[in-house]
């Protein structure tokens, strides 16, 4: 069974590339590029160049001017996959939510279930979704899923827990259309306790090849290396012993990532699209900042994905991303569920609070609850 992907916000491959890429025992179950959107030109080129390998599959332009019925010329689809901008929900960001530019954008891909009907869908946000609003902001968005025929199935992955050398925490919901009578399970994290890795690992192992694309070194002040000198792996311009001519004269909130060092024995902190004022993410051992290709790594794209565009627009994709190897997993849990094949679960089907201490995160006043019917996850109005 082949599954026709369509993308919104598909940004330069991430999920694109997973879904291309996942496996499962039954060859004939795969999932197969159909279209793809994006407003950003050097994303669009890095998405056709790795995934889509044609350019009128993709097309580039803000969702907002965006008629679907171009989508729907291209290709029917089986399935969707969405990762709405997380600008206003992101914890670094002003978290205005629903109330923000970016916020209401998710409503996009709502409008593409509605018309395309997929058969399942996967959406994907920062973890800080399931605080905008005081909550109502993610609440909203799993109704209006629900409201449209699926039974929907969020959770938060920690992508460091499946293997990926990288801190990484998303929320990503799987949608599944009710007439399919298949229930999503979340794939468990024991499988990748042996497996998990270490941003020096990443890095070193293999050695990145010398003509390798996208590995250009960041010019750097004397200055930066000089402080960078006096920062031990894991260590940021804050915690650090710095003489005082290279200390930086910051007021207010002092940021953890601020010329914050990598530590080698670690997956690496969150890798993020910024890079001025300190933000590119430091070496463990060198005085310098990663280069895009080694950032790359830690979002574990292969080191034959080309990014298109100035190394600081490639800095702020690969920043975009989703990990590729996480959400392959997640990918091929959905085809092992189609195919009726069972993998690895925590024996749970759905972490609805999202929270260690399952404190309910909806508003007790509201009229919003959680059921749980024929084992199935839905969210229902009452």
């Amino acid at each position: 069974m082949h599954f026709r992907l369509g993308e919104l916000f598909c940004g330069p491959g991430g999920i694109g590339y997973a879904a291309i890429t996942a496996k499962i025992a039954y060859p004939n179950y795969k999932i197969l590029h159909a279209w793809a959107n994006d407003y950003d030109k050097d994303t669009c080129a890095t998405f056709i160049e790795n995934i889509a390998k044609k350019e009128n599959t993709v097309i580039c332009q803000d969702i907002r001017d965006l008629d679907y019925k171009k989508l729907e010329k291209i290709s029917r689809i089986d399935s969707l996959a969405f990762g709405f901008p997380c600008n206003d929900f992101s914890v670094v960001g002003e978290q205005k939510g629903m109330d923000g530019v970016y916020g209401p954008l998710y409503s996009y891909g709502i409008k593409a279930i509605k018309k395309f009907q997929p058969i399942w869908f996967l959406a994907e946000n920062v973890g800080g979704l399931r605080n905008a609003n005081d909550g109502q902001a993610f609440s909203k968005i799993l109704q209006e899923m629900h409201k449209e025929g699926y039974s929907v199935y969020p959770h938060l992955y920690k992508f460091e827990e499946y293997g990926v050398p990288q801190s990484r925490h998303r929320i990503i919901i799987i949608g599944i259309r009710k007439d399919q009578n298949v229930i999503f399970k979340v794939p468990s994290t024991k499988p990748y306790l042996t497996k998990r890795r270490t941003c020096k690992q990443a890095i070193e192992n293999p050695q990145i090849p010398k003509d390798a694309k996208n590995n250009e070194l960041t010019k750097q002040s004397e200055d930066v290396i000089n402080r960078l000198k006096f920062i031990k792996p894991g260590e940021n311009a804050f915690t650090a012993d710095i003489p005082e001519e290279y200390q930086l004269n910051v007021a207010g909130a002092k940021i953890s990532q601020i010329y914050r060092r990598l530590d080698p024995n670690r997956p690496a902190y969150t890798i993020t699209g910024s890079g001025g004022g300190g933000t590119h993410v430091y070496h463990w051992k060198e005085p310098r900042a990663l280069t895009n290709r080694e950032r790359a790594r830690l979002q574990t794209f292969p080191d034959d994905f080309i990014f298109a565009g100035s190394k600081e627009s490639v800095r702020k994709q690969i920043g975009m991303a989703v990990p590729v190897d996480g959400v392959r997993i997640i990918f091929e849990a959905i085809l092992n569920t189609f195919a009726d094949i069972d993998y690895p679960t925590d024996d749970y089907s759905f972490d609805p609070l999202l929270h260690e201490n399952h404190i309910d995160m909806f508003n007790e006043e509201s009229s919003e609850m959680l059921y749980v019917l024929d084992q199935k996850v839905e969210y229902m109005m009452v």
